[in-house]
């Protein structure tokens, strides 16, 4: 058995590795607990998507969560290589990770930049952006397998392998570690004496990664299939990316006895874990000044803000008892009391600021003849939401509670459900980027997933098989968008799909790699009216991604 930890995972993939890592955090969390690891890093491709949820999942399951990410890296193009040798080297990243909270703003900086400047939707890092002071409390590894240095030594370009590696030393001083992955790949082979070479002669620090893209050696093949998937290939194509079916979850055994000749390469786990204390935290909500100015202190801030509420809520409430009165059996006292009470709520709480937000830009929107929803859900109980014209319903006709929308005794953001009209709703959303600044608003991101019907279809063509055969498999899978049915439940309810698989192993082998891969996040995407907006730019407190096809920022963060 390994005494103490011996390993610690550092560049770990999640499903937030799109289309290529194909294991939820949840279970790459459980993962390392049932092993007894002390730590793990997790380096997604090229994002941050995860990175708060597993530190929060993590800690919550007492292990230390090392941030990090596998950064695209733009190296300098090799001018004495031939134009279709560099090809060779098309994917070409390093692996950082954070130790310190400004070691983590440094690469949400890095990442979001990535995405900001990218003119392809396709990130990355500029080479001139690691001068300075963006490589401060960032460690970094060589990348290994489909890094900028392995490949290169692989191919026999060992002259721009070093430079490349005498590059990053210069840059990361004693943060910058070779790293090592065997795999049984032949490249890794190739590489791996120059590696370990370089090291020694320049007393640069190894250090083994294992670089898990799936949980388990058995889930190779679906791997693979989800690789095929995402370049569009099919598995029986040759000239294609493929891994090895070691790129499964090694235990800290395993780990130590594959590496058991170079014992400083597992040490070195351990002591990144160690120089490594800061997590990714959620923060409570930073709203911008609406009736302040900026330099104004927090405390009288809200104190005039909420006076503006007041003043409009009571403007408001006014211009609805003249024009359409109480409702039957209550006074316009009735009215009065219920907004003093929700007002003196509101401001105690410390959100006049909130309502005063909304209510501007669904004015604005009403104003510019963009229709807006009468309102949904708790905030359907607010007199001040109603005397704004947030919401178009009076709550005491309908005898609506507040408490059930905001209750001091259960402190929570408030949180309206407001519906804009799909056709013109990007004008408002332009109006709130004006009117605070495009650094400060962002969408927010969501994740399409291989639901059943959809994976089914991807693994039958990566497989070869028929389309209509295929097409009559899914078609089993029942359609209902608001409760979708899992592909468990629908083979289960469906003995047709028992018929099939015994008809044709084919079947049997498409079902069992697809539900392996159901769930899986497919692409990024951007919430349809869901806006962040910040009292400051946004990158200075989440990595921010762009969607290409909107080209609207967004916060990797969800």
């Amino acid at each position: 058995m390994t005494r103490g930890p011996g390993f610690i995972h550092l560049h770990a993939h999640s499903a937030f590795s799109l289309l290529e890592g194909a294991i939820p955090l949840k279970k790459l969390i459980d993962l390392a607990v049932a092993d007894e690891q002390p730590a793990l890093g997790v380096a997604d491709t090229a994002n941050l998507f995860g990175a708060l949820q597993f530190s929060d999942l993590a800690s919550g399951k007492g292990l230390q969560p090392i941030v990090g990410c596998e950064v695209p890296l733009e190296f300098e193009p090799p001018e004495d290589i031939p134009g279709k040798e560099r090809k060779k080297f098309a994917k070409e990243s390093i692996v950082l990770i954070a130790q310190s909270e400004l070691g983590f703003g440094n690469l949400s900086e890095l990442i979001s930049q990535a995405y900001l400047q990218s003119v392809d939707g396709v990130a990355q890092v500029k080479l001139d952006w690691l001068d300075g002071e963006l490589t401060k409390d960032l460690i970094c590894l060589s990348g290994g397998l489909e890094g900028g240095i392995d490949p290169v030594f692989a191919q026999g370009f060992d002259a721009l392998a070093v430079d490349r590696l005498n590059l990053l030393r210069e840059r990361f001083d004693d943060r910058f570690y070779i790293e090592l992955q065997r795999h049984e790949i032949e490249r890794q082979k190739l590489s791996e004496p120059q590696l370990i070479d370089y090291a020694y002669n320049h007393s640069v620090p190894l250090v083994a990664t294992n670089e898990p893209f799936f949980a388990k050696k058995d889930d190779f093949e679906s791997h693979d299939a989800l690789l095929a998937i995402a370049e569009g290939s099919v598995l029986a194509q040759t000239e294609r990316r493929k891994l090895s079916a070691e790129h499964y979850f090694k235990s800290r055994e395993e780990m130590c006895k594959l590496f058991a000749d170079i014992p400083e390469a597992l040490d070195s786990t351990i002591e990144i874990a160690q120089r490594c204390h800061y997590r990714p935290l959620k923060i409570a909500p930073i709203l911008p000044n609406f009736a302040a100015p900026a330099d104004m202190s927090a405390e009288d801030a809200v104190k005039a803000e909420g006076e503006e509420l007041s003043r409009q809520a009571k403007e408001g409430l006014d211009r609805f008892l003249k024009e359409i009165g109480p409702a039957e059996g209550l006074t316009e006292e009735d009215y009065r009391k219920r907004l003093d009470f929700e007002l003196d709520v509101i401001i105690s709480m410390k959100f006049p600021g909130y309502f005063l937000i909304v209510a501007d830009f669904i004015k604005w929107g009403k104003a510019h003849g963009i229709p807006v929803g009468p309102g949904r859900g708790s905030g359907a109980g607010s007199l001040v939401a109603y005397a704004l014209t947030i919401t178009n319903l009076d709550p005491l006709r309908y005898a609506l509670l507040f408490e059930r929308f905001l209750n001091p005794e259960r402190v929570s953001m408030p949180d309206f459900d407001i519906d804009f009209c799909q056709n013109r709703r990007d004008r408002v959303i332009d109006y709130v980027q004006d009117k605070y600044g495009a650094d400060q608003v962002a969408q927010i991101i969501t994740f399409g997933s291989l639901q059943a019907r959809a994976v089914l279809r991807d693994v039958g063509r990566v497989l070869q098989m028929p389309y209509g055969q295929v097409d009559r498999l899914a078609k089993l899978v029942p359609q209902n968008p608001a409760n979708p049915v899992t592909l468990e439940k629908a083979i289960a309810d469906e003995p047709r799909f028992e018929v099939e698989r015994e008809n044709d192993p084919l079947v049997d082998r498409l079902l069992v790699i697809a539900q392996k891969l159901e769930g899986l996040y497919r692409h990024a995407s951007t919430h349809a009216a869901g806006i962040v907006i910040g009292d400051r730019r946004l990158d200075q407190l989440v990595p921010l991604y762009r969607d290409p096809r909107s080209g609207m920022k967004v916060s990797q963060f969800n």
